[in-house]
């Protein structure tokens, strides 16, 4: 499966992305400490990208998470990622978004293109119902891709999750199939 606009496509990581991806993992880490988990020095190897990969697989053929890589169209670079995880089916039908870009391609809009086009897979073959997404609430630049691509603020959750170390207060917005625009 792969969901394009005129400039990025995203589709499901593969095991032959490894090196793109470790490379993107590399080059970005203080870039995305400050936003993330702390991960263990194993992240930032082969070993530990491998991984990475092949729960992607094994959670998107379960239907437990779907994995994208977002990749450039002009030269199929990838810049970044964005996933569908923690999918409850059932009466919920819900699932957590994230997201990442390459430092060098932050603020061009391209993240909010990949969040499009992931909600795009999630309302239509993905056959979820909601989408949600916590943000720390100094992380402007990812409120402003949430609100361009349409979600809607929730609430406030102190101590919401533990990033680089910390538990993190989070806004908490989120999306449902009848206020989202194809």
């Amino acid at each position: 499966m792969r969901l394009d606009t005129d400039r990025i496509y995203i589709r499901r990581l593969e095991l032959n992305d490894l090196n793109s991806l470790l490379d993107l993992r590399i080059r970005n880490r203080e870039f995305f400490k400050p936003f993330e988990p702390s991960a263990p020095a194993s992240h930032y190897t082969v070993e530990g990208q491998r991984s990475i990969l092949e729960k992607v697989q094994h959670d998107w053929s379960n239907g437990s998470r779907y994995g994208f890589g977002i990749f450039l169209k002009n030269n199929n670079n990838l810049i970044g990622r964005v996933n569908l995880s923690n999918v409850v089916r059932g009466a919920w039908e819900s699932c957590t978004l994230g997201y990442f870009l390459d430092e060098q391609y932050n603020g061009q809009g391209y993240t909010t293109e990949a969040v499009r086009l992931a909600l795009k897979f999630a309302f239509g073959p993905g056959g979820l119902h909601r989408v949600q997404a916590g943000v720390m609430p100094r992380n402007k630049a990812s409120i402003r891709v949430l609100e361009k691509a349409g979600f809607r603020y929730d609430g406030f959750s102190e101590y919401y999750l533990k990033i680089n170390g910390v538990w993190e207060h989070h806004n908490l917005y989120s999306i449902t199939q009848e206020y989202w625009e194809i």
